[in-house]
């Protein structure tokens, strides 16, 4: 009984250094957001999304609402969606039309867990917008994605066929792919005295 009080104790102890350190980083990011360097801001705003720093959420609308860079409103908007604020989305995903920050918007969207907080943005899309969906949907979508890609594989606009083809094939390749192995004890079978 005390070995598990004090593995208990060590969990506590470890679970409360984690969260001064997460704390102390959340901070120190807050602090690079006034930083000169676009890209310092930009990392920062980025650590802030990692963290999912929702006590540092009216501190970051306030950055937000005056950043001149669109590179780093972009990461600033990911860092609220990121925070709880889910029409932060909305900011993320117009920047799927530029040619210049689609990237980064690509690279942020990716990381959802899945893709239906976008779905709802193909309906009213554009082709620069479509382009930018269809390759966050490469790496994200499944299998009820593809029927929401079908309709633009025979696309006029000749970049939105590709993307659409490219997404596609990446979905098939990703479901014919078989789960990742999960590490799991060993089963023992009839052990004999």
């Amino acid at each position: 009984m005390l070995l598990f009080l004090s593995a208990l104790n060590v969990w506590a102890q470890d679970d409360e250094g984690y969260a001064v350190r997460r704390e102390a980083a959340s901070a120190a990011a807050v602090r690079q957001l006034s930083d000169r360097d676009p890209l310092v801001r930009q990392r920062a705003a980025e650590v802030l999304a990692e963290l999912s720093a929702v006590e540092q959420q009216r501190l970051v609308e306030g950055y937000r609402l005056q950043e001149k860079n669109e590179r780093v409103r972009l990461a600033l908007d990911w860092a609220l969606y990121r925070m709880g604020k889910r029409d932060a989305l909305y900011g993320v995903v117009s920047h799927l039309r530029s040619d210049s920050r689609r990237p980064q918007a690509v690279a942020y969207l990716s990381q959802l867990p899945g893709p239906q907080p976008l779905i709802g943005f193909f309906e009213r899309a554009d082709n620069k917008l479509l382009i930018g969906l269809l390759q966050v949907m490469a790496n994200i979508g499944d299998a009820d994605t593809l029927e929401f890609i079908k309709p633009h594989l025979s696309s006029l606009d000749p970049k939105v066929a590709d993307a659409a083809r490219f997404a596609t094939r990446d979905i098939n390749t990703r479901l014919a792919e078989p789960p990742p192995d999960t590490l799991t004890r060993p089963r023992e079978v009839g052990k004999t005295p």
